[in-house]
């Protein structure tokens, strides 16, 4: 293991503009295709089919109606759903290029003037537009890792940039971010807030119901953050109002210019205190499961609890008294809570029906807009015990009528991100086929709070592979073919548990993946993510990647088939962790195919280049596991 230390034989593959890489992508892609020959033809219309279905991504409320990223079938579209039910097409993807993914939107209170983020491929640098919704008129356009944007006036507007790589204006060492007011008419700008605030700290701008105040919030990494406010029109007015310590806190809301927070203390899941005269009194203690989000509209607190990493809607008075619970009737993911004067949204999502609009009136569910359609699936929930003797929860979706031997577990377990019930969209006609979906819910996420994210990061990180690995064994106990799939962090998830115990695989998925964990903070923006693994330059850092890090590991075994696929535009994390491993795990013969998309980022692509990727990934699953 020590020349592993010193030497690295495919360092070479991380230089794109490398001839040489640029062969060894060609020849892998040809040789992938040879290997699924001509049979993702037969998948592209029944992908197309669920992809087709409108899919939306983002709302936001103005006094027009709400705005809305809507996925379709061959673009990305943002949308006005009028007050009166009218449906307005503001502008298509198709109209800013091509493979175009429109990422946020950004109108403002009045919705006479709307912010767009868009990339070319799903690059994480992307465009900033503001246009005039009517006319199309582009009123101001910035580039860059730029968004956030917060309206003071039609003409003026907040917006954080993050600095990838070199420095910030007051020369902090990216990555680093700040916040700038900027003016339209003029194109003029300064920098109002994050003056000598560290490396790997990102900060937010928050518009509460309060229309006169902003929140900021300033975390580190995915581990702590304080949160300042102030008046929207003065940034000179923003002040410290709260130091969450060695925790996370988020804000919530103003009532009566009183601030509201959630507080990830004590066992990590979420109280909500406010903060009076510089005095903090807890309103709503600690549940039994954690606080994902929450806002206050007028006098209640909307808050969005996850009960077995599915969301539960409870609403409160501003002093904590209990209102209203809403328990879906499915297990469901509130994707966004939003407002516009007294009216508050939500943004559902669930494994059998797309995200859908829904308004609370008078404290009961209405839905606004969405878009019907019928799976035949069958959700249910099962537990399993990892090695430790902690309990692990899973999702099992599968259709009623038509099963067959085969798995696909999908996880991912990081950064306090929870794996919550999601649309099953392009995995439907796996399911159709009789195919089981089973979706991990692994310490390193949120899905049971911030102990639980703490106990699956840093020197932990080896929790969130053994959970992983007693999924799989309850799945194949079961009598059922394992297919790990992970995409990002849950890549790094299915190469570490692949390569210390393949056999647990019949057939592995492995897309965008960190694979590299003594080189992950060299490329690109990996600095950052050196708060939640570790950092290779620190020697007792580098000692637990280095037992973990799939591309140190990979020794002389029976591994299964398996499928590594990335995007030359994915500038997140760096292709050359999925070419690496490739080219690690061909020198001991082990079966692997290598896929990279031209087109497509860590963001996405545009929806026609997603079904592509997909059906070849069904190409390989039915031709890796014969599969009728």
């Amino acid at each position: 293991m020590a020349i592993g230390l010193t030497y690295d034989a495919f360092i070479w593959l991380e230089d794109l503009s490398n001839p040489n890489t640029l062969k060894f992508i060609e020849e892998h892609n040809r040789k992938f295709k040879d290997f699924i020959d001509n049979l993702s033809n037969m998948f592209i219309d029944r992908i197309k089919k669920y992809y087709s279905i409108p899919f939306i991504t983002m709302i936001k409320a103005t006094s027009r109606g709400v705005y809305a990223i809507v996925r379709e079938l061959n673009v990305y579209s943002v949308k006005l759903f009028g007050w009166n039910k009218e449906v307005i097409d503001v502008i298509k993807s198709k109209d800013l290029g091509k493979h175009i993914v429109i990422g946020y939107i950004y109108p403002s209170p009045s919705g006479d003037v709307l912010g767009l983020f868009y990339t070319v491929a799903g690059s994480d640098e992307g465009f900033l537009r503001i246009i005039d919704p009517e006319s199309k008129e582009i009123l101001d356009e910035l580039k860059g890792s730029v968004g956030n944007v917060v309206w003071i006036d039609k003409y003026r507007y907040y917006y954080a940039r993050f600095y990838r790589s070199g420095k910030t204006p007051d020369g902090v060492k990216a990555p680093a971010e700040r916040v700038f007011l900027r003016e339209i008419t003029s194109g003029s700008e300064e920098m109002v807030f994050g003056e000598g605030i560290d490396t790997n700290y990102m900060i937010w701008i928050d518009e509460p119901w309060d229309w006169s105040r902003v929140f900021i919030t300033v975390q580190y990494g995915w581990v702590k953050s304080v949160v300042y406010g102030g008046y929207r029109s003065d940034p000179s007015s923003w002040k410290l109002l709260f130091d969450g310590g060695e925790y996370l806190v988020k804000p919530i809301g103003y009532y009566n210019g009183v601030p509201y927070l959630a507080y990830y203390d004590k066992e990590g899941l979420g109280r909500i205190i406010r903060i009076t005269n510089g005095r903090v009194e807890e309103v709503v203690g600690e549940q039994n499961y954690p606080l994902s989000k929450a806002i206050i509209v007028k006098d209640r607190i909307y808050v969005d609890y996850l009960v077995d990493a599915a969301s539960r809607l409870k609403v409160y008075d501003v002093n904590g008294k209990l209102v209203k619970e809403h328990v879906f009737s499915e297990p469901s993911t509130i994707r966004a809570l939003d407002f516009y004067n007294d009216r508050v949204f939500i943004l559902l999502e669930c494994f059998s029906r797309p995200p859908t609009i829904y308004e609370l009136s008078e404290e009961e569910l209405r839905e606004f807009y969405g878009y019907k359609v019928d799976l035949n699936l069958r959700v249910s929930e099962d537990w399993t015990t990892s090695f430790d003797g902690t309990k692990i929860h899973m999702f099992v979706i599968e259709h009623k009528f038509r099963r067959r031997d085969v798995a696909i577990v999908y996880g991912y377990g990081g950064f306090g991100i929870s794996i919550t019930p999601f649309f099953v969209s392009a995995l439907a006609p796996f399911i159709e086929d009789g195919g089981v979906l089973v979706v991990a819910n692994l310490r390193g996420g949120g899905e049971y709070g911030e102990k639980w994210h703490r106990m699956g990061m840093r020197e932990n990180k080896q929790n969130v592979f053994e959970d992983y690995k007693a999924i799989l064994r309850h799945v194949r106990r079961r009598g059922l073919k394992t297919i790990g799939w992970g995409v990002s962090n849950g890549g790094l998830l299915v190469a570490a548990t692949m390569v210390q115990d393949p056999q647990l695989f019949d057939a592995a998925i492995i897309g965008y993946p960190v694979i590299d964990m003594l080189r992950f903070h060299k490329l690109y923006i990996g600095r950052l993510w050196t708060t939640e693994y570790g950092d290779p330059d620190n020697p007792k850092d580098r000692e637990f990647l280095l037992k973990y890090s799939p591309y140190h590991n990979v020794r002389k075994q029976r591994y299964p088939i398996m499928l590594i696929y990335t995007g030359l535009h994915d500038d997140r994390v760096h292709p050359g962790h999925a070419l690496k491993f490739t080219a690690k795990l061909e020198e001991v013969r082990a079966p692997v195919y290598l896929r990279v998309e031209t087109a497509s980022g860590h963001l996405g692509s545009s929806p026609e280049v997603k079904v592509k990727e997909y059906s070849d990934i069904y190409a390989f699953i039915y031709k890796a596991l014969q599969l009728k």
